[in-house]
């Protein structure tokens, strides 16, 4: 075939002008030419295409960038990046995953995004979900068992007595509370017997403020066709029957009562380290034991006993004694109910046992009961609560033979207590203590 002119040659054994110049040293494709094209725009066989990886000395170098690839594919080729051409069509993401660097640091970045952590091993990440949940349960454990022990403990403290009537129950919840004059040791004292000089009651309705309204003592009343006053009636007749006048003044149902005796005050008080006082009157009566400078003082429990009993050195008489035992009940809710009480274990328990040393209570009451009761005093005695007393038409009446006692106003109470269980009364002082 030697001689032969190119024409004579068949087609099929005549090499490409590429090839002919890269046989002979030449460019393979010349000024201008396309890649993977000759300079006469012939497509050059795969089996002699150059690999894109490769110089034509066979050592790795750039392969040329096409001009459609963008500007941002075209930087990433030149500066090390993956030689493989994304279609435009692919989504940003999808292309960062497919354009993986050679360095692995990279590649994360360009997959998962600048800055965004790698999440934790799936099994660290269980490992602290079950720490987490044990120490949970612990606690909820230890929580129940500190419940289950302090309402043991309160519960088996309480004195009960049968207080209540079969009357129906009405709107919001009411306690009586009861202040006694009776005596640990009667056979010590001499004193057998007991009044119930004190006697409050205290209101929660479903909504609206909370009420703390004094029965004066001398409350004119009539028990099996007898006239008598009021703090005599649980001597005379029985707590059923204290209960049932009370009942009768209001017009609500009683749900729970209370009663302490006036020594068990006094241990309450110097528990709690001392009550804040407030009296605008300087006073020194023998009867009472109280000795008081006019203004705010710490009062401890012999002197808070006496500022709630003392009355004849009072112009207000009874009335004023009214006043003053609520703020007493008021201090010692707040105290009782405060950080320093509460964070403190020890003093908590020791709060705790003289109240509890000092009161009976009705057969339905609960630890759960007398803690609603002092949350529910707490708010009767702050600013939105209701506190006064209840109205009267006559304090001085004597026609009964019982002695100067105080006519009630029957028709305004039942107003005023219902008004208070149905919450719609507003907060402020009420009754004819609040008039005078």
């Amino acid at each position: 075939m030697t001689g032969q002119s190119p024409r004579d040659i068949p087609p099929s054994f005549v090499p490409s002008a590429g090839r002919r110049r890269q046989m002979a040293g030449g460019d393979p494709a010349g000024p201008g030419a396309q890649p993977g094209h000759d300079r006469h725009g012939a497509m050059t066989p795969p089996s002699y295409a150059p690999s894109p990886r490769r110089s034509a000395s066979g050592a790795q170098g750039t392969p040329a960038i096409p001009p459609s690839v963008p500007p941002a594919a075209r930087a990433a080729r030149r500066s090390g990046g993956s030689s493989r051409t994304v279609p435009a069509s692919v989504p940003p993401a999808r292309a960062a995953q497919t354009g993986r660097s050679r360095s692995g640091a990279v590649a994360m970045a360009a997959g998962r995004g600048a800055g965004v952590p790698s999440p934790a091993p799936r099994g660290r990440r269980h490992r602290a979900r079950t720490v987490v949940a044990a120490a949970l349960a612990v606690l909820v454990a230890a929580m129940a068992l500190l419940v289950f022990g302090a309402w043991n403990w309160v519960d088996g403290k309480l004195t009960r007595e049968d207080w209540l009537t079969d009357h129906r129950a009405g709107p919001g919840t009411a306690w009586l509370l009861l202040g006694s004059d009776e005596r640990d040791n009667p056979e010590e004292t001499g004193i057998t017997g007991y009044r119930t000089d004190t006697i409050l009651v205290l209101t929660k309705p479903s909504h609206g403020a909370v009420s703390l309204i004094s029965i004066p003592r001398d409350s004119l009343t009539q028990v099996d066709g007898r006239y008598m006053k009021i703090n005599a009636v649980a001597q005379a007749a029985g707590p059923k029957a204290l209960v049932g006048q009370v009942e009768t003044i209001t017009g609500n149902k009683i749900d729970h009562v209370a009663k302490i005796k006036f020594d068990g005050l006094q241990q309450v008080v110097d528990a709690l380290g001392g009550v804040e006082l407030c009296y605008d009157q300087t006073v020194s009566d023998p009867l009472s034991g109280l000795d008081w400078q006019a203004g705010c003082h710490l009062a401890d429990g012999a002197t808070a006993l006496a500022f709630s009993r003392m009355r004849y050195s009072d112009a207000r008489g009874d009335f004023g004694r009214a006043e003053r035992q609520r703020q007493v009940i008021g201090a010692i809710a707040k105290k009782a109910l405060g950080r320093d009480v509460l964070a403190n274990p020890a003093k908590l328990m020791r709060v705790g046992d003289a109240a509890l040393g000092a009161v009976s209570v009705d057969e339905k009451t609960n630890p759960y009961t007398l803690a609603m009761m002092l949350l529910a005093f707490r708010d009767a005695t702050g600013a939105n609560g209701i506190s006064g007393s209840v109205y009267w038409t006559d304090p001085d009446y004597r026609d009964t033979g019982v002695g100067s006692a105080v006519l009630l106003d029957k028709d305004r109470n039942l107003a005023l207590f219902e008004s208070l269980a149905e919450g719609t009364h507003a907060p402020g002082a009420v009754g004819s203590l609040a008039e005078s």
